[in-house]
């Protein structure tokens, strides 16, 4: 199969080297201005890997396009709705699957991505997401893990999955979409926390930021109207593990790194998210304590420590 993967990177470039990695044709589509790919021409290396030369680079996205039997996407969340006003101007794109492989909601309107590509591409291109758990250093390693993938078509869910399962990823059939896309934002905003707790040298706490962040979660995809099981899958919970706990989680990094005032200059979505969130939460009347928590002192700068200690250590609730 020939599979374009847009977006170069570090989930990009790894989205390609797996689809090689799986006997797929593969072109990688990066912008013309594109640091990374410019890095990937010269080199065929990044930070996390090296590109087999079987893999083409581009910055042509007609050819990407055109080439493509399926387009996975991996860029910034907040960079799709632009993105997908471009594809909308090829006719190419028509009836070919996008796979969507980032986590995250739009600012200003808390809608998830499938909800932002079906109004800018409308309902002739099929969507379908890809989330979970697992890092791109460990997968280079040969580190197996399990994912998901989700669309609101089974047909489609259960072909993509042929397509690209292997042992080194084992894919799981997702059935609600919504609640996949919410966990799977929503994971990136306890990852800011925990790297908050472990900055304040509160680890220990993570198991509370565990149970009360998938109850909360759960809560407003239910009122959202998905399923509120869904929280406790491979999207959110799931992924709890590489995003709490890991070394190599760019939010937990943020959040930690926001404490002890270290320098951090890589993509944190959960800061995004939470801003999201915030706005779900008025939209759909659901108390969401630990992304307010998380957004009072990312967007509005009050104290971390009496925030988190607030949140963890003062209040009194029923469990």
């Amino acid at each position: 199969m020939n599979v374009s993967v847009l977006g170069c990177g570090r989930w990009g470039s790894f989205h390609s080297w797996y689809a090689n990695h799986i006997g797929h044709t593969v072109t990688l589509w990066g912008r013309e201005s594109s640091a990374n790919l410019k890095r990937l021409k010269e080199t065929r290396q990044n930070d996390y890997l090296t590109l087999p030369p079987e893999v083409t680079l581009t910055s042509d996205l007609a050819r990407a396009v055109k080439t493509a039997d399926m387009c996975v996407i991996s860029i910034k969340a907040q960079e799709f709705r632009s993105l997908a006003r471009q594809l909308n101007n090829h006719k190419a794109i028509r009836k070919k699957p996008l796979l969507l492989c980032m986590k995250g909601l739009e600012i200003g309107t808390g809608k998830t991505l499938t909800a932002v590509g079906r109004e800018e591409l409308g309902r002739d291109v099929p969507l379908a997401v890809w989330v979970g758990p697992g890092h791109v250093q460990d997968f280079i390693r040969g580190l197996p893990n399990c994912m998901v993938i989700v669309s609101d078509n089974i047909k489609l869910t259960r072909s993509l999955v042929k397509q690209l399962t292997s042992p080194l990823i084992r894919f799981y059939y997702g059935s609600d979409l919504l609640g996949t896309e919410i966990g799977a934002a929503a994971k990136n905003v306890m990852g800011i926390a925990a790297g908050m707790l472990d900055g304040l040298g509160y680890g220990s706490l993570k198991g509370a930021l565990m149970a009360r962040g998938t109850s909360e979660l759960s809560r407003l995809i239910e009122a959202m109207g998905g399923c509120k099981m869904t929280v406790y899958g491979l999207s959110h919970l799931g992924d709890y593990e590489a995003t709490l706990f890991s070394a190599y989680s760019n939010n937990r990094r943020f959040g930690e790194n926001f404490i002890t005032h270290a320098p951090f200059s890589k993509l944190a979505e959960g800061v995004y998210t939470a801003e999201a969130l915030i706005a779900l939460s008025r939209k759909y009347g659901v108390e969401l304590p630990i992304s307010r928590t998380v957004y009072d002192i990312t967007h509005d700068h009050k104290d971390p420590r009496k925030c988190l200690e607030t949140l963890f250590l003062r209040s009194v609730k029923d469990e």
